[in-house]
């Protein structure tokens, strides 16, 4: 899921750079590649469990932690798209279900005919 990837990168970009560490320093001790995990932080690549793992670890931060801060970001994103559908409408009446469908760029990803 792209929002999960997205915020994901987040969250993990927020740590390093909380700690003061640069992505290169993150590499070194997570031994993936600078690319890679510049990827990752931008949303555009998927972590495997091992990978995140030792990201985590190379961080000093426990996985369960990381995925808690996920899990509230994605929930804020949850509220901030019920809200902004709660405000479309076709003249009076709400879109369906399935119009109202929206990535988290409030780009309609199904759509009723």
């Amino acid at each position: 899921m792209v929002l999960f990837r997205r915020l994901l990168g987040d969250v993990l970009r927020s740590r390093r750079m909380d700690q003061g560490r640069t992505l290169r320093q993150l590499c070194a001790d997570a031994r993936v590649s600078l690319g890679y995990m510049s990827e990752i932080e931008r949303g555009q690549k998927e972590a495997s469990s091992e990978l995140l793992a030792a990201i985590c670890t190379a961080l000093d931060v426990p996985l369960s932690e990381i995925l808690s801060d996920v899990a509230d970001a994605v929930a804020l994103e949850e509220a901030a798209m019920a809200v902004r559908l709660e405000k479309v409408d076709i003249g009076s009446k709400p879109l369906p279900t399935a119009a109202r469908r929206a990535s988290a760029d409030g780009d309609v990803v199904a759509s009723a005919a």
